[in-house]
């Protein structure tokens, strides 16, 4: 048997003694190597992929390694692919080319901080526990064809009391906004009837009237102040309706709209022309003439805070504050445009015009995407933060599921205002809560799915206390970020500009002319070193007789020779000083 020979030999040299100590030296040696080669025959065939199975334990050894570098903490595969989608790492930097060893550490260290943010974003899903959920029919029903009150009367009590009317016959028709956090709603009727209120406990803020025409409001940065656009100019109240500020430069302005995290208020109105106002700090920071005419349609994207104006001749604009022209220029209807909305990404954009078409654009690529005919040129958009779009055209109101995905053949819902003509609406944060403003008051729906379950209390908390808003207003003071960083792309603060030095010059002589036409575009060199500006400046500098630094000289020449005669005298060599009286206080200073 010829497996069981060195079975036995090997038990025989390790258990029997024996006098030779070389044999037994031997035999152990031989035993050792034999095992070596089993386990090098075995480590081999463990390396090599089987047909079918995945990557060896090298590989996995390596993915881990780079795994850990990215993270800078031990991580599994699984989480890699959770922590992907909220990854701010677009890869553009090849850091493994750069030679520089400190830029490298700096850019690797840079890039394990972001992947950490992501991986514990990705691990605090953990703690959504809330999900959105949508109305489902059974066999041939359509979900559209539920009324708001049948709901009413199948959901709960806390639910149901949201769902309310305010007939307002004679003061309407009514704009209606809410705060960011979904807790308070304020309402503004065009015959000058203004109310801010908390919608759900029904707590009454202020009401005041005006007296005279109001053609938009709106919440600035909390529920203390807010702005309203009136006959003349635009006016800022604070939460007891006491008139705080009046904003003389914003002349019969139509639509306002209000940048958060920037703290500024955007006003457009019949005269074309868009302005921002600082309300940190009450200056006007700039105002761009659109060339284009009245202007009663305004919104704000979200995502990258650029406004989007709707003009007469059915074009869409994108504006910024750095720039005095359009950043984008749509051609998106036949006729004006009514109204726009943009989503919560950024990333599509519905538009209505007097043509009765309502489109869905791709903001990113700038095309259409779906088109759809309303029986009335729709008069207001609205979209949710779960991407529910609202149309609001003469009594109708339509709400759409899914709509930036596929073209749909049916509303998810509808409802009916008789008699009322839709004005303006509002889906309500974190609440599955649609605001409708009309001429017969305001109306709080129901749509279920519309807002987002789980809320971020550091940036919204429909809960927070008046210490919490008060610490909360603090901090977004300190985080303000300057209107110079508003721009299409806004991922492009921090990236590194690859473009050649050709290029980038064309691009700022292309500024410079368009800021400055009748003006001829002469280059400048910098220098550096001994032919920089600051050091030809102070060359020129030390040639100029000048008063105040002669005045310095001398002081510090007489200062000198006090100090080398209180020396001399201590030594003994110089004058004593003379003896200090009563009268001394009464002579001239010298």
């Amino acid at each position: 048997m010829p497996n069981a020979e060195p079975a036995s030999h090997g038990a025989s040299t390790e258990g029997a003694p024996s006098s030779n100590s070389n044999s037994n030296s031997n035999a152990n040696g031989s035993s050792r190597g034999s095992d070596k080669n089993d386990r090098k025959r075995k480590r081999g065939s463990d390396s090599k992929p089987q047909e079918g199975a995945g990557s060896g334990p090298s590989q996995n050894k390596l993915n881990n390694r780079a795994a850990k570098r990215d993270f800078g903490i031990p991580v599994t595969p699984a989480d890699i692919k959770a922590a992907a989608k909220y990854s701010r790492d677009s890869g553009s930097i090849p850091i493994k080319s750069i030679t520089d060893k400190k830029l490298k550490g700096t850019l690797r260290r840079t890039q394990t901080k972001f992947n950490n943010v992501a991986l514990k974003s990705a691990q605090a899903e953990l703690l959504l526990t809330e999900d959105a959920g949508y109305l489902e029919a059974e066999g041939m029903e359509s979900t559209w064809k539920f009324q708001q009150s049948a709901l009413k009367d199948h959901v709960d009590v806390s639910t149901s009391r949201k769902m309310f009317d305010l007939d307002l016959p004679e003061l309407g028709p009514y704009a209606v906004d809410y705060t960011g956090n979904g807790r308070h709603l304020l309402i503004g009727g065009r015959k000058g009837h203004i109310a801010t209120f908390e919608w759900q406990s029904g707590r009454l803020g202020c009401e005041i009237q005006v007296r005279e025409t109001v053609r938009d409001v709106k919440w600035l940065h909390n529920e203390t102040m807010f702005a309203v656009a009136q006959k003349k100019y635009t006016y800022i109240y604070d939460n007891t309706g006491m008139e705080v500020h009046c904003l003389r430069d914003h002349v019969e302005a139509n639509r306002l709209e209000f940048l958060p995290y920037h703290f500024l208020l955007a006003t457009v109105g019949n005269a074309g022309y868009l302005k921002y106002q600082d309300t940190s700090t009450g200056q006007l920071v700039v105002e761009h003439r659109t060339k284009l005419g009245r202007c009663d349609t305004m919104t704000l994207n979200p995502y990258n805070a650029i406004i989007n104006l709707g003009h007469g001749n059915g074009t869409v604009t994108m504006w910024s504050p750095t720039m005095s022209s359009p950043l984008v220029k749509m051609l998106c209807h036949k006729g004006p445009v009514q109204a726009i909305a943009v989503d919560k990404g950024g990333n599509y954009m519905a538009t209505s015009g007097l043509d009765g078409q309502l489109k869905v654009w791709d903001v990113r690529t700038y095309k259409e995407l779906q088109s759809y005919f309303t029986p009335k040129p729709a008069s207001t958009l609205t979209i949710s933060q779960k991407g529910l779009l609202a149309v609001g055209y003469g009594q109708h109101l339509s709400v759409w599921k899914d709509a930036f995905r596929t073209k749909q053949k049916e509303p998810y819902m509808t409802h009916l205002f008789a008699g009322k003509a839709i004005q303006d609406m509002g889906f309500c944060p974190f609440e599955d809560i649609l605001g409708v403003g009309h001429s017969g008051g305001i109306s709080s729906l129901v749509i279920p799915g519309s807002g987002e379950p789980n809320f971020d209390t550091l940036e919204a908390n429909p809960f927070q206390t008046k210490k919490q808003r008060q610490e909360t207003e603090v901090h977004n003071l300190m985080d303000k970020i300057q209107p110079e960083m508003i721009t299409l792309d806004p991922t492009i603060i921090g990236r590194v500009d690859r473009s050649s030095k050709e290029a980038i010059d064309a691009e700022r002589k292309a500024e410079w002319e368009a800021e400055h036409p009748n003006e001829k575009f002469v280059p400048t060199h910098r220098a550096r070193g001994k032919s920089s500006s600051m050091r030809r400046y102070l060359r020129k500098q030390s040639n100029v007789v000048d008063g105040k630094r002669e005045e310095l000289r001398q002081r510090l020449e007489k200062e000198k020779k006090e100090r080398e005669a209180a020396v001399k005298r201590a030594r003994g060599d110089g004058e004593p000083e003379k003896p200090r009286t009563a009268l001394d206080r009464f002579g001239s200073k010298k």
